[in-house]
């Protein structure tokens, strides 16, 4: 996706709501052809979506084999807000460990302490990088 039209009212929200919410719902498709949904953590940099994963999942051996995917944020209370991605996934070897992006862990430091991880320990956990890259938008 070049760019959605952020000078739209949903436009804006959707992202917006990409900076802010903290859980998105990652859908990849099993070898069997069903949907496999994951909550995850992520990051938009206003074009793409990086994650973490740990290695050997079913999340990154579903994208290894195909690549399309879709990423949702929760609907609110009465079903509206809604904000769904779909386009392409992609395993980064290249990236940086998730510990050195500071946007990232500022956002999650909270979520990391929770579950008992330091950044470090969440990086050498979560080392599998994976970005998405968005192709359409849809919602309300």
């Amino acid at each position: 996706m070049q760019n959605f039209d952020r000078s739209t009212e949903f436009g804006a929200r959707a992202d917006q709501r990409l900076r802010d919410d903290l859980i998105g719902w990652l859908t990849t498709v099993g070898s069997d052809g069903t949907p496999q949904p994951s909550p995850i953590w992520f990051l938009w940099d206003g074009t793409e979506i990086l994650l973490f994963s740990e290695p050997n999942t079913p999340k990154v051996r579903n994208i290894q084999r195909q690549p399309k995917v879709s990423l949702h944020l929760n609907s609110d209370e009465h079903g509206g807000n809604v904000v769904i991605l779909t386009g392409e996934a992609r395993i980064d070897e290249a990236a940086p460990k998730a510990d050195t992006i500071e946007a990232y862990r500022q956002k999650y430091q909270s979520g990391m302490e929770s579950i008992g991880l330091s950044a470090e320990a969440f990086a050498k956990t979560y080392s599998v990088a994976i970005r998405f890259s968005p192709a359409k938008l849809r919602g309300h």
